[in-house]
C-alpha cells in the first residue's frame, strides 16, 4: 500500500479525532423582519465603530445543561477585538456583556451586526441599542461570509486560545473573564492584521491584495475619524504595557482555566463522575 493510498483511506478517521465545537445556533424570529439585513458590501469599513459581535460555546462534546460561552465582538475599520466571559446565553446576560465591550473600546459604538440566533435577535437588544442610537443589523441567513471577519476572530481569539472543553460554574467563569484581560491587551496592542485590499477574479485564477500589517491600536491611530484624546490615551496605556509580561500572564491564566475543564458528561455517568478535571 502506498503512502497516499493510506493518507486516503484513513482520512474519515483522522477527521473524527480532531476536536471541533458543536454548533449551539438557533435561528430567532421574534423581531427578525424589524432588524434590516444587510450584506458586506453595503458595511461602512472605513469608519471606526462598525462592529460584528458572535457567541463561541464551550460545551465540549455535549450541549445539554447549562455552560460557558464567549462574546466575541470585531471592528471592521481597526480589528480591535474585545472578549468576555459568558455564565450563559440568556437575552440579559449578552445584553450586559455587549455594554461592558462598548465600555472598553477606545471609539464609538456606532453599528452592531449580529446572526439570527435568538440570543441578538430580541427586544432586549433592540431597545438597548434604539437607546445607544446603535445601528443595529443582521446577515443574510445561511451566509457565514456576512460575518467573515468574527468567524476568523472566534478561531484566532476564541479556539485557539481555550479550546473545545466544556466549562461551567463559577469557578471557570472567573477563570476565562480573568484570561481575556491580558489577551486583548495583547491582541489590540501587539498583535498585527493585515486587511484585504483588493481581490481579482481572472478566470479560476483570485489574486488577492493585503495592506502593511497594522496592529488595531497603529490602525487606531491612523484613523482621520478617532479625536486626539482617545489616541492620547491609547498612547499612554500603549507605554505602560509589556508583551512578555502579558504573555506569561495569558499563559498562567490559560493554566488556571484548563484546570477546570470538564470531561463530556453522559447520561451514564455518575454526577461525581462528571467532574473530574480534564487536565
Amino acid at each position: 500500500m502506498s503512502p497516499a493510498t493510506a493518507d486516503r483511506l484513513l482520512r474519515r478517521a483522522r477527521q473524527k479525532e480532531r476536536p471541533h465545537g458543536r454548533s449551539t445556533t438557533k435561528p430567532g424570529t421574534l423581531l427578525k423582519h424589524s432588524i434590516p439585513v444587510r450584506s458586506f458590501a453595503q458595511w461602512d469599513d472605513e469608519r471606526p465603530g462598525f462592529t460584528e459581535v458572535d457567541l463561541v460555546a464551550h460545551c465540549g462534546e455535549s450541549t445539554r445543561g447549562e455552560y460557558l460561552h464567549s462574546l466575541d465582538m470585531v471592528d471592521i475599520a481597526t480589528r480591535w477585538v474585545e472578549l468576555a466571559a459568558l455564565p450563559n446565553r440568556g437575552q440579559a446576560t449578552v445584553s450586559a456583556a455587549i455594554e461592558r465591550c462598548q465600555h472598553r473600546l477606545p471609539f464609538a459604538l456606532l453599528g452592531l451586526d449580529s446572526d439570527n440566533r435568538s440570543e441578538f435577535i430580541n427586544a432586549n437588544l433592540v431597545r438597548y441599542c434604539d437607546a445607544q442610537r446603535i445601528t443595529f443589523t443582521r446577515p443574510r441567513p445561511y451566509r457565514k461570509n456576512d460575518q467573515a471577519h468574527v468567524e476568523q476572530k472566534n478561531w484566532t481569539a476564541v479556539r485557539q486560545m481555550v479550546g473545545y472543553d466544556r466549562y461551567e460554574g463559577e469557578a471557570a467563569y472567573r477563570a476565562l473573564e480573568a484570561l481575556y484581560v491580558p489577551l486583548r491587551l495583547y491582541l489590540n496592542f501587539f498583535s498585527p492584521v493585515m486587511v484585504l485590499v483588493s481581490k481579482e477574479r481572472n478566470g479560476a485564477k483570485v489574486t488577492k491584495r493585503y495592506d502593511q500589517a497594522k496592529t488595531p491600536y497603529q490602525r487606531v491611530l491612523n484613523s482621520p475619524h478617532i479625536d486626539d484624546q482617545a489616541k492620547a490615551r491609547l498612547r499612554t496605556q500603549y507605554l505602560s504595557l509589556n508583551p512578555a509580561e502579558l504573555l506569561r500572564q495569558i499563559e498562567a491564566c490559560q493554566g488556571r482555566l484548563w484546570s477546570l475543564a470538564l470531561l463530556p458528561t453522559p447520561s451514564v455517568i455518575s454526577d461525581d463522575e462528571a467532574t473530574i478535571p480534564l487536565r
